[in-house]
Parts: C-alpha cells; sequence; structure tokens
C-alpha cells in the first residue's frame, strides 16, 4: 500500500483509538475516584435519604455496578448502533434525546456566538484592512493592544454584567432561561467577543505579510480597486486561520460551562457538567461522544474549507509566504515604549500592594468604594483588594507563564507531526476543561496543582493547530521546493526556513493566550474547582466578588482590568521582540536589514503561480516575477 494510502488509513484509525480511551477514561470515573457511584448516585437523586446498605445495595442492582465497569461500557457500546446511549443514573430517562436536545442548544448558542466573533474579528483588523488596500500599512499590524485587552475578557465576568446591567437594569433583553432566539443574544456576546478577538488578532498578524506579496503589489501597480485587493488578501489568510476556528466550534459548544451556567442555559456543556459531578456515566458518555463527532465533523470542514480556498497551489508548492516586511520608524519605536508603559503599570499595582496584609478582615468596611486608604476599595469581608490582587499576582502571573511556556513547547513539537497531533488536538479540545479537571482529579487527586494540570492539558491544542496550519502553507511555497531540489535535507528545511516562519505568530499566539490560561485557571475556580478561600489568586478574586458586581463593581473591576492589562502587555511585548523576524522568517538581520535567502529567485519568480482561478489581467501577479515591486525586499 503507498505512504499515502496508509496515512490516509491510520488517520481516522488513530482518530477512534484516541476517542475510545476517552470515553473508557470516562467510563473509570468513579473507580478511579475511590468513591462509591451508588453513593453519588443517590445524593444526586435526593440529597436527604440516608446512605443506609440497603438503599445503596439497592442502587447497584438496579444498575449493575455489581458487574463492574467493563460490563457497564460494553453495556452502553451495545446500544449506540441502536441510537440507544442508555437511561440516566440518576432521572431514569432516556439519554439520547436530553443529549440531543442540549446539543441543538448549544449549537444555536454556538452559532451565534460565532457571528459575534465574525463581526468582532472584522472590527479588530478593519483598520489593517483598510490601510493595506490603499498601500499604507507598512508592515505594521494595528489591532494589537486592543484585540489582546478585548481576549481578556473573563466570559462568565462579563456574562454576568450582561446579565445584570443589560438584562435586570435596563431590561431590554432576557438575562435567564432558555425559551426562544432572543435568549441567545447576551450568552452569544460574553462567549463571541473574547473568541472574536483573539481570531482577529491571528487574521491581523498574516495581513500585511499577505499585501506585501508579489500579486498585491502588482495588483496596486496596475490600479485595481482597493477592495479587490483586500478581498484576496483575507482570501490569502484565512486558511491558516481556518483549524483554530474549527477549535473555537467546538470549544464554544462545549466548553461554555461558566456562561451557560450564569444564564441558566440548558446547553451540552451545563449537561455534562452535572452529569460528571453527579457521575452520571451514561449522560456523561453521551455528552462526550457527541463532542468528539462534532470535533471530528468540524476538523473535516475546516481541511476541506482549506482546500477549497487554496486550490492547486499548496499542491503545486505555489504559495508565497506570509511575512512582511517588519515595523520601521517611529511605529517600531511606539511598540518598544508600550510593553514598558503596561509592564510599569503591572509593577506598580504589585509593588503598592505588596506591604499591604491580603488577609486582614475589617466587616466595618466592606464593599468601600475606592478611596485613599484603600486605592482599589475593599471586597465583601472588607479585605484590601490592593493587596490581594498584588499578593495573587506573583501565583497568578507564574503559573500563567509556566503554563504558557509549557503549551508552547508542546504545541510546538507537536504540530511539526500533524499526521499525529490532528487526531489528538481535535480530541483533546472535545473535553472541556471542567472534564478534564475531573478527570485529572481522579488520577492525581484534589490539591493545589489540579487545576493547573487541567489547563496544561488542553493549552497546547490551539497552538499545536496553528503550527499545523502554518507549517502547511510554508511548505507549499516555491523557495522551499527550490531549496530542497538544491540538496537540503529535512533537518535543514526545518531549521533554517520552516522554524524561523512558524514560530514568530506561533509566539505571539502564545503570548496572546496568556491572559486566556489565567481566565481558565479562574472558570475551574469559579465552578468550585481551583483555588480556595482565603487565597488571593486572581479567579478566586473574580468568582468571590462576582455577586456583588451590581452592588461594588469596583471589586470585579479591578481584577478584570489587570487581567486585561496583563494582556495588553503580552501582545506589545511579543510584537516588540517579533517584529524583526516578521521580515522573512529566517531572512531578518539585526537592525532591521534583510539578506536575500537562497530560495529568493524562485519565489519570486513562482509568485505568479497564485491561489486563485482569475483571470490575469484581474490577478495583477500572473506577469509580476520581473517587476522591480516584487524584487523589493517587501516580498519577505
Amino acid at each position: 500500500m503507498p505512504h499515502h494510502a496508509r496515512s490516509r488509513v491510520a488517520a481516522p484509525l488513530w482518530r477512534a483509538a484516541l476517542a475510545a480511551a476517552l470515553v473508557c477514561a470516562i467510563g473509570l470515573l468513579p473507580w478511579l475516584t475511590r468513591t462509591d457511584p451508588a453513593l453519588t448516585v443517590l445524593k444526586a437523586r435526593s440529597a436527604d435519604r440516608a446512605p443506609t446498605p440497603e438503599v445503596l445495595a439497592g442502587i447497584r442492582a438496579q444498575l449493575g455496578f455489581d458487574a463492574g465497569p467493563l460490563h457497564l461500557f460494553v453495556q452502553w457500546l451495545g446500544g449506540l448502533p441502536r441510537g440507544d446511549a442508555g437511561r440516566s443514573w440518576v432521572s431514569g430517562d432516556p439519554v439520547t434525546p436530553a443529549v440531543l436536545q442540549a446539543l441543538g442548544v448549544s449549537l444555536l448558542l454556538t452559532a451565534v456566538a460565532l457571528l459575534v466573533a465574525c463581526c468582532t474579528a472584522a472590527l479588530v483588523c478593519a483598520r489593517t484592512l483598510w490601510l493595506g488596500s490603499r498601500r499604507r500599512l507598512g508592515g505594521r499590524r494595528t489591532g494589537g493592544t486592543g484585540s489582546a485587552m478585548l481576549a481578556a475578557l473573563p466570559e462568565f465576568l462579563t456574562a454576568s454584567v450582561l446579565a445584570t446591567v443589560v438584562g435586570v437594569q435596563f431590561g431590554r433583553l432576557p438575562a435567564l432561561g432558555w425559551y426562544g432566539p432572543q435568549y441567545t443574544i447576551l450568552p452569544a456576546l460574553a462567549l463571541g467577543l473574547p473568541a472574536g478577538a483573539v481570531l482577529g488578532r491571528l487574521l491581523d498578524d498574516l495581513l500585511p505579510g499577505a499585501f506585501a506579496e508579489p500579486w498585491a503589489l502588482a495588483a496596486a501597480a496596475r490600479g485595481l480597486p482597493g477592495r479587490n485587493i483586500a478581498r484576496q488578501a483575507l482570501r490569502r489568510c484565512v486558511p491558516a486561520l481556518l483549524p483554530n476556528t474549527g477549535l473555537f466550534v467546538v470549544g464554544l459548544t462545549g466548553g461554555s460551562v461558566a456562561v451557560e451556567q450564569v444564564f441558566d442555559i440548558p446547553g451540552l456543556g451545563r449537561t455534562t457538567l452535572q452529569a460528571a459531578l453527579a457521575q452520571d456515566l451514561p449522560v456523561l458518555q453521551a455528552g462526550t461522544l457527541a463532542l468528539l463527532l462534532l470535533a471530528a465533523a468540524a476538523t473535516g470542514l475546516a481541511h476541506v474549507a482549506v482546500r477549497m480556498v487554496t486550490g492547486p497551489a499548496s499542491r503545486d508548492g505555489a504559495l508565497p509566504t506570509l511575512h512582511g516586511p517588519p515595523p520601521t520608524g517611529s511605529r517600531r519605536a511606539v511598540r518598544r515604549v508600550l510593553p514598558f508603559v503596561y509592564g510599569g503599570l503591572l509593577v506598580l499595582v504589585i509593588v503598592l500592594g505588596l506591604p499591604r496584609d491580603p488577609f486582614a478582615l475589617d466587616t466595618a468596611a466592606r464593599l468601600r468604594a475606592p478611596s485613599w486608604p484603600h486605592p482599589l476599595g475593599t471586597d465583601a469581608l472588607g479585605r484590601d483588594l490592593l493587596a490581594r490582587i498584588a499578593h495573587g499576582a506573583l501565583d497568578t502571573l507564574l503559573l500563567a507563564l509556566g503554563l504558557s511556556a509549557a503549551a508552547l513547547l508542546t504545541g510546538v513539537l507537536l504540530g511539526l507531526v500533524p499526521r499525529l497531533s490532528g487526531p489528538l488536538v481535535d480530541t483533546v479540545n472535545a473535553v472541556p476543561p471542567v472534564l478534564a479537571a475531573l478527570l485529572v482529579t481522579a488520577v492525581a487527586g484534589r490539591g493545589p496543582a489540579t487545576p493547573a494540570l487541567a489547563v496544561g492539558t488542553v493549552a497546547w491544542a490551539p497552538l499545536a493547530a496553528h503550527t499545523s496550519a502554518l507549517l502547511l502553507q510554508e511548505r507549499a511555497t516555491p523557495h522551499i521546493t527550490a531549496t530542497r531540489a538544491l540538496g537540503a535535507g529535512r533537518w535543514y528545511l526545518l531549521r533554517h526556513e520552516l522554524l524561523p516562519a512558524v514560530l514568530p505568530p506561533v509566539v505571539r499566539h502564545a503570548l496572546l493566550r496568556l491572559p486566556g490560561i489565567a481566565l481558565a485557571l479562574a472558570s475551574l475556580t469559579f465552578l468550585g474547582l481551583g483555588a480556595q478561600p482565603p487565597s488571593p489568586e486572581w479567579g478566586l478574586l473574580l468568582a468571590e466578588n462576582q455577586p456583588y458586581a451590581e452592588r461594588a463593581p469596583w471589586a470585579v473591576l479591578a481584577p478584570a482590568a489587570v487581567l486585561a492589562l496583563l494582556g495588553a502587555l503580552a501582545v506589545t511585548a511579543a510584537d516588540g521582540d517579533t517584529g524583526g523576524s516578521r521580515g522573512g522568517g529566517r531572512g531578518g538581520a539585526p537592525g532591521g536589514r534583510r539578506r536575500r535567502s537562497r530560495g529568493a529567485p524562485y519565489r519570486t519568480a513562482a509568485a505568479a503561480r497564485t491561489t486563485h482561478r482569475r483571470p490575469r489581467s484581474e490577478d495583477g501577479g500572473s506577469r509580476s516575477g520581473a517587476h522591480p515591486m516584487t524584487r523589493s525586499g517587501a516580498t519577505r
């Protein structure tokens, strides 16, 4: 069997094996936690009923616990071909209709959230598109700081504020329940705004390179309308984002547990959480299987969309590299200053708060507004918020940085082997963080490291998908083909061509997700699975003060503002550190000077082989190989 055919057969088998392993692990959850499943089911059914030996024995006999987990799993698996996922251990109702109904609710919410995310992403990169279509971009990105702050918004906090202000105080939109499409607006905003900020920032990171490619330069020289150039630049950059968009679909469907809790939405995430807490294995297994199937479908559609958008260019090795010139002049100077500004503000908050006692109680000063004795106000127990934020910064920042570094290293290494990591990414991404925390707790026990292990288990998946997508496009560039034809081996290509081109955007992506790591820990804390009081961890601060958002908004705005400041610092620091690398991956040189790569003649000559099947008069790049603009440093 040819190698290509073997890989096509091996990928589905690898995906099926991973899905089976995950579902089996869920089936062993009660036995892994070394708890009596009959006792857990009894508490879920009726918390007031005494757990006498007779009652527990009756539950075991009714549900077949004495036969062991393997028998239960085989019995549940045997009913799947008939569409029968068993009956709930808690309610006794059929599982399949309940899971399908919850999946429909989550898919509707996800669809509206994706619409919000697309609109948000369009706003984030609108200025870059406008400047690029008029040849005024100069290689710079424009949406970094604002999108980073927006991406750092905690979803559960945004949901609580929207429900309180818009839903309750203004009464404009329904804030609780699920009785029609109008109930999707507020939760979709809470989910879509941060997701759209991340997608828009990733797109804004690629657009300058697309506008600097030979086809864009030649099209502008021939006087084509700017809107056509902007549209084709979008088409050029979208394939690199489609795998991450597929991950967002699955993540929003199963990972929106906190938002569904706030708005009382009977979605799949909330259903899975309730089943996990009650150890209702038939519901939990069916919900996880639905997420796995959704992940496989989303990944397949993303791959089909990438092939449709790129056309034969990826197969023929005719894609230009997406790396534009680094920012120059005053823009670079501004980017060098901004990280110090944001970092200085963050350090100032920490320095001012460290001498204060974060655990001192003053019930007479509960929920005090910001004042000179308490610059950021007090919480519900009268503790100084500035002190708690400063002391919590040490643990939160170190933990988030460590997890981000581990996620970046794991994502890059696995992203370099997409045939191995692709199904693994889909499987890991289908696991909600809450379920990951419960599985980690079952294996490692409950402790302060459990939330970090749970978040670290799933945090690398988007970075691996991004690495694989960029690697696929970079391998299809003419200069890689030319360098390989000149005798370069795989190690040389990886070290001198592929990694220098892929690492800068992936590092920026990892830094953009740095606040998201802290938010994931905060979400687990919000659901009662993270840090415990009286810890000053930032996620716990948000969770503790969230019920007082209407009465004392400063109690939640202060830690949220620090998280947004962390996001702005991460992105601006990434822009300053990797800006020079955007001049061409390995071609960047100190001082902003770029040396010509060995593959440059082949790259510029093959730029006519565009990814778009359009007439030559519209393409503008079919005869641009010898055009002076295409041979300038702007191409790399």
